[in-house]
C-alpha cells in the first residue's frame, strides 16, 4: 500500500527535525514556512518546497503543522492560499499548541470548509526528542480521524496517545506544560541556590539522579543553567510562557494555579529582560537580583 503524502507547514526549532524524520521513514513531504530558508535543510534532504499553505495542500493526502501560535495556524489554513481552499487532503493534524476551543472551532471551520477531519495532536519532550523520534504525543479527534493519523506519527515518537474528541490533545497538553513548566521553575531556583551556596551546580545532576528530586527536565536544564550555556535552545522561554498563560485563561478566575502563576512571573521577568527567543533554561538569569 502506497503511503500518503504528507505536507508539513513549519520547519522550525520542532518542526524542522521532525519533518527530517518522516523522509527517513520514506514518506514524501511537501513543506512550507513562512520564513522559507528554514525550509532548507528539509529540502536538501528530499522535501520538496511549496510556494503557499495551498500549494502544498494540493499535493498533500494529510497536511501537518507546528506553529508558534493559534494565529499562525488560522493564517495557514483560513488565510489567503490557505489550506481550507484547496479539496483533496483528507486530514489536518497539527502540533501545536493552542487553547483547546480555539482547536474545536478551527477543527469544524475547516472540515465544513473542504471536509478535511482534524486531529490536535500537540507534542512534549523538546528538541533533543524532535531530533530522536521519541516525542511524546498527546492527541484528541475521531476515533476514525486518529486511527488515519496514528501511524503517521510512529517516526515521530515514543508514545501516541488518543485522549478523546478534537479538543482533549490539547487540554492534556495544558496538563503537560503544568508540570512542566513549574518544574524548570523550580530547577533555575534550585540551582541558583546552589550556586549562591558555594554548592558544585554543575555535580547537581550526578549527585540527585535517581532520588525524588530527578526528572528529564532537571536532567536537561540543569546543566546548562549550571554553566550558564544556552546555544541550541531546547524550547523558547516565549513558547512556554504562552502555554502557561493559556492554562490561565482556560482555567479562569476560579481555577487554584499558584505554582503555575509563580512560573508565569518568572518567565515573564525572563522575557521583558530580552530573553523571550532564547532557551528556556535562561529563565535562570531572571532570579538575580530578586530577593
Amino acid at each position: 500500500m502506497n503511503k500518503p503524502r504528507l505536507g508539513y507547514l513549519g520547519t522550525g526549532l520542532m518542526g524542522g527535525p521532525m519533518v527530517l524524520n518522516l523522509l527517513r521513514a520514506g514518506y514524501e513531504v511537501t513543506v512550507w514556512n513562512r520564513t522559507a530558508a528554514k525550509c532548507d535543510e528539509a529540502v536538501a534532504a528530499g522535501a520538496r518546497r511549496a510556494d503557499s499553505p495551498a500549494d502544498l495542500a494540493r499535493g498533500s493526502d494529510v497536511v501537518m503543522a507546528c506553529l508558534t501560535n493559534a494565529a499562525a495556524v488560522e493564517a495557514v489554513l483560513f488565510g489567503p492560499d490557505g489550506v481550507a481552499a484547496v479539496d483533496g487532503p483528507q486530514l489536518f493534524v497539527d502540533f501545536s499548541s493552542m487553547d483547546p476551543e480555539q482547536t474545536r472551532t478551527f477543527g469544524a471551520r475547516l472540515r465544513a470548509a473542504n471536509a478535511m477531519g482534524w486531529v490536535d495532536a500537540p507534542v512534549s519532550g523538546g528538541t533533543p526528542a524532535a531530533a530522536s523520534g521519541t516525542l511524546t504525543i498527546m492527541a484528541g479527534g475521531t476515533a476514525e480521524d486518529f486511527a488515519r493519523a496514528e501511524p503517521l506519527m510512529a517516526p515521530l515518537a515514543q508514545r501516541v496517545t488518543h485522549m478523546g474528541p478534537a479538543g482533549s490533545g490539547q487540554m492534556t497538553k495544558l496538563v503537560n506544560q503544568i508540570i512542566s513548566g513549574c518544574t524548570m521553575a523550580v530547577v533555575a531556583e534550585a540551582v541558583q541556590f546552589a550556586k549562591q551556596s558555594g554548592v558544585d551546580a554543575t555535580r547537581l545532576t550526578e549527585a540527585l539522579a535517581g532520588g525524588f528530586a530527578d526528572s528529564k527536565p532537571f536532567q536537561l536544564l540543569a546543566p546548562r543553567m549550571a554553566t550558564e550555556s544556552f546555544e541550541n535552545p531546547l524550547g523558547t522561554v516565549a513558547m512556554m510562557l504562552k502555554d502557561l498563560d493559556t492554562v490561565a485563561e482556560v482555567g479562569g478566575p476560579g481555577a487554584a494555579l499558584p505554582m503555575t502563576g509563580s512560573a508565569r512571573a518568572l518567565m515573564r521577568r525572563a522575557c521583558d529582560q530580552g530573553h523571550a527567543e532564547e532557551d528556556i533554561s535562561t529563565i535562570i538569569l531572571a532570579l538575580r537580583g530578586m530577593a
